[in-house]
C-alpha cells in the first residue's frame, strides 16, 4: 500500500467514525426529547454505549492518521487547532459523563427519572453537540495550515 492510499484509507476511516458518532448522539437527542419510558432508557443506553465506543474508535483512528498519515507527526503537533480539536472533544467526553452515569443509574434501577433530571439530562446532550459543531471548524482550520 503506497502512502498516499494508506493516508485516504485512515481519512475515510476517521470521517465514517465521526459521521457515526454524530449520526448516533443526534438519534439520542431524538429519543431523549420524548418522555421518560422503559423501553426510551434501554434504547437511550444502547446508543450511549455504542456512542461511547465510537467516541474511542475516532481516536483511534484519528491517531492512526496522526502517526502513519502522509502529514506525520511535526504538522499535527506544530498546530494549535490539532490541540483545540483535542480539547474540544475532550470537552464533549466531559459532557457526556452525566447523560451516562444517569441513564445507567436508572437502567439498574429499573425506575423512570423525574421530568427536570430528564430535561437536565437532555440539555447535557444538546451541549455535547453543540461543541461537537465546532471542531469541523477546528478541523479545516488545521487542515489548511492556519496558525504554523
Amino acid at each position: 500500500m503506497t502512502p498516499l492510499s494508506l493516508d485516504a484509507l485512515l481519512a475515510v476511516a476517521h470521517h465514517l467514525v465521526v459521521f457515526a458518532l454524530v449520526a448516533v448522539l443526534v438519534a439520542e437527542l431524538v429519543l431523549a426529547d420524548g418522555p421518560p419510558e422503559p423501553r426510551r432508557l434501554q434504547q437511550l443506553a444502547g446508543l450511549d454505549r455504542l456512542y461511547g465506543t465510537l467516541a474511542m474508535l475516532a481516536l483511534l483512528a484519528g491517531g492512526l492518521r496522526v502517526v502513519y498519515g502522509a502529514k506525520g507527526w511535526s504538522f499535527y503537533a506544530g498546530s494549535p487547532f490539532f490541540w483545540t480539536k483535542l480539547v474540544l472533544f475532550g470537552v464533549v467526553g466531559l459532557l457526556s459523563i452525566l447523560p451516562t452515569v444517569r441513564l445507567i443509574r436508572w437502567r439498574r434501577a429499573g425506575a423512570l427519572p423525574d421530568a427536570q433530571a430528564w430535561r437536565n439530562t437532555l440539555g447535557w446532550m444538546r451541549a455535547q453537540l453543540a461543541v461537537l459543531a465546532l471542531i469541523p471548524v477546528a478541523a479545516v482550520l488545521m487542515a489548511r495550515g492556519v496558525g504554523l
